[in-house]
């Protein structure tokens, strides 16, 4: 099992990364491997809709998201964790998010997502369920926990004191690597979901 996860702070070492590193604990200790990559503090553009990664299989901005392209293909678990900025989630892992997904043109049905966010106070809910959307979009289950995987602290190291947020990663990363199991052995016995051709249905033609 591989999890890769997605650091989108700005620093390196603040609440975004406590939560994420509480996961990268319990994982180690069920035997998964793990890998944190920071991109939050990265130059990132979004994307420009362009579609030339169709031809080429790769985006057009040569940066790190076409780095991680191969790393996402070949994990088990996408965690992505952002801090909250005006209830909404870092723009740099939003962007980030944006290109990796839409120019990686392998199959990420069942790969397992999880997201985590990190806020003094408020605007957690609804930068959860931001994030949630790549993995929805895409075919991925969505691993859940004891409450909405959030944590709370405004300067670096204050999320530490967050018993219950450091729980609820905990629980979330055990709940993660049980359905990263159990996928893996119902791919094993029954194979992938039969897909259908996807019917595009504009609303103006």
């Amino acid at each position: 099992m591989k999890v890769l996860m997605l650091n989108g702070s700005p620093r390196q070492k603040g609440n975004t990364y406590t939560a994420l590193h509480e996961m990268e604990k319990v994982f180690q200790q069920e035997g998964v491997e793990v890998e944190i990559l920071h991109i939050g503090n990265k130059d990132i553009r979004g994307c420009i809709g362009c579609r030339k990664c169709a031809e080429a299989g790769k985006c057009v901005f040569d940066d790190m998201v076409n780095e991680t392209a191969a790393k996402f293909q070949a994990c088990d678990g996408l965690v992505v964790g952002s801090p909250v900025y005006y209830a909404s989630a870092n723009a740099t892992v939003v962007a980030f998010l944006t290109r990796l997904f839409y120019s990686t043109p392998f199959d990420k049905t069942m790969k397992v997502g999880a997201s985590v966010v990190a806020a003094r106070r408020g605007g957690l809910s609804a930068t959860f369920d931001e994030l949630n959307k790549f993995f929805t979009i895409s075919g991925m289950p969505v691993a859940s926990g004891q409450y909405w995987n959030s944590i709370h602290g405004q300067m670096p190291g204050e999320a530490e004191q967050d018993a219950e947020g450091l729980q609820g990663m905990r629980t979330l990363a055990r709940n993660m690597t049980f359905l990263m199991r159990g996928v893996a052995l119902a791919k094993e016995r029954y194979g992938l979901p039969e897909r259908e051709p996807f019917q595009r249905t504009n609303f103006i033609r």
